[in-house]
């Protein structure tokens, strides 16, 4: 889809040596130690802990940054595909959930030598948590121009002004720094406007005013104002008017290692719904032999490895030309898993009957999960309109 599908038609979707080994270690860590832990019960925090030692001790640690772990977006594909399948676990097990793992890649490639010393190294280390401050209640967030947090040049400080939500983990407790994206220059182009800049949570004038359940479920989503908070010039990450190529490249990661993890995590919705249809009986005979329920059980099937090879060549692409020269096929990757993964999800819920909409299975947790990313990392909408843009340029210049 992208100017380059042509010259990388033939792109090898193989993990390297390194990627199947790691991979092999990687599924003895999740059959032998997380799948167990999900049925654990008592301290979360404390069962967490436990998986996190374990990966460091079988070299399974910060595997999402090519720099550190060595491996490209190909080979980690294939890793985040099986973190996905136990998805309130295994990514931050390895050190590898958002919005660490991408807030990681964000400084890799952009941060001065003191900031990846203050705040990359910690993340790497996990000695605490950071989140990314976009998202704002009064403008549309879809288009990142329109974001209207003011971040003001004060002598040797950037004052901060301005409200966001939904910024994703920021109500944890072992957060500590905030990526703030905000306007430095009203009166700039539309894409240079914006900065990002490293809040710590202890800055005066940072407060959380509320937690936001989403869909009637808790979490540690934190809506946040900023009343003149004053932050040290040194925190702008990257150069000033560069927010949005910033955001680009930890959001076309972050989209990236979702539709990884999604993949996995439909595969698992996939495997209950076969064994609950397979279990349950119903008109003389197991769910499974019904001739509509097979049918949909195919169709799910038929997406989740449409949309697996979809991410591959996705994240090979990205290895060889670059996120930003790939961003039509990211886009693609946004749309195709996000509904392969609902359809399968959406699914099982139903093959469980009224046991699917419960606690006592977690499909509708994860349904919940993969139903917010259809918004989170921009909305279905802008991506299918990033994709048909890109298809008639093609054809505009197919036909000049």
């Amino acid at each position: 889809m992208s100017d380059d599908a042509g010259e990388f038609a033939g792109l090898d979707l193989r993990p390297s040596e390194e990627a199947v080994r790691k991979l092999r270690d990687l599924r003895d860590f999740m059959g032998e130690k997380v799948y167990p832990a999900e049925r654990a019960d008592g301290d979360a925090s404390g069962v967490l802990a436990g998986l996190k030692a374990e990966a460091r001790a079988r070299g399974l640690w910060n595997l999402c940054l090519p720099s550190v772990s060595g491996l490209g977006n190909l080979d980690y594909a294939y890793l985040a595909e099986e973190t996905g399948r136990s998805p309130d676990l295994a990514p931050a097990a390895i050190n590898g959930g958002p919005p660490n793992s991408v807030n990681m890649v964000m400084l890799d490639e952009l941060a001065t030598p003191d900031q990846r010393e203050r705040w990359l190294a910690p993340l790497l280390d996990d000695a605490f948590s950071s989140a990314f401050a976009m998202t704002e209640p009064d403008v549309a967030s879809s288009d990142a121009s329109n974001i209207a947090t003011e971040i003001a040049r004060d002598g040797d400080d950037y004052v901060v002004t301005g409200r966001k939500w939904f910024a994703s983990s920021a109500a944890d407790p072992r957060c500590r720094v905030l990526f703030v994206l905000g306007r430095t220059d009203p009166d700039a182009p539309p894409h240079r406007r914006h900065s990002v800049l490293a809040v710590p949570m202890d800055t005066p004038g940072v407060e959380i005013v509320r937690t936001l359940p989403v869909m009637g479920r808790p979490g540690d989503h934190a809506e946040i104002v900023f009343d003149g908070a004053r932050v040290p010039a040194r925190e702008l990450i990257g150069d000033e008017g560069a927010g949005f190529a910033a955001g680009q490249v930890r959001l076309g990661a972050a989209r990236v290692q979702h539709c990884m993890r999604l993949i996995g995590l439909a595969e698992r919705g996939l495997a209950l719904l076969a064994r609950r249809a397979e279990a349950r009986v119903a008109f003389g005979g197991p769910l499974s032999a019904q001739g509509l329920l097979r049918a949909q059980v195919a169709e799910c099937r038929l997406a989740i490895d449409q949309a697996r090879m979809l991410v591959l060549r996705t994240a090979a692409l990205v290895d060889a030309v670059g996120a930003r020269r790939a961003r039509t096929e990211i886009s693609a990757i946004k749309v195709a898993v996000l509904r392969a993964a609902l359809l399968t999800l959406d699914r099982a819920i139903q093959v469980h009957g009224a046991l699917g909409v419960t606690d006592d299975v977690p499909l509708a947790r994860w349904w919940t999960h993969a139903r917010g990313l259809h918004i989170a990392d921009g909305p279905e909408e802008v991506h299918l309109e990033v994709i048909a843009r890109t298809e008639f340029r093609r054809h505009r210049e197919a036909t000049a």
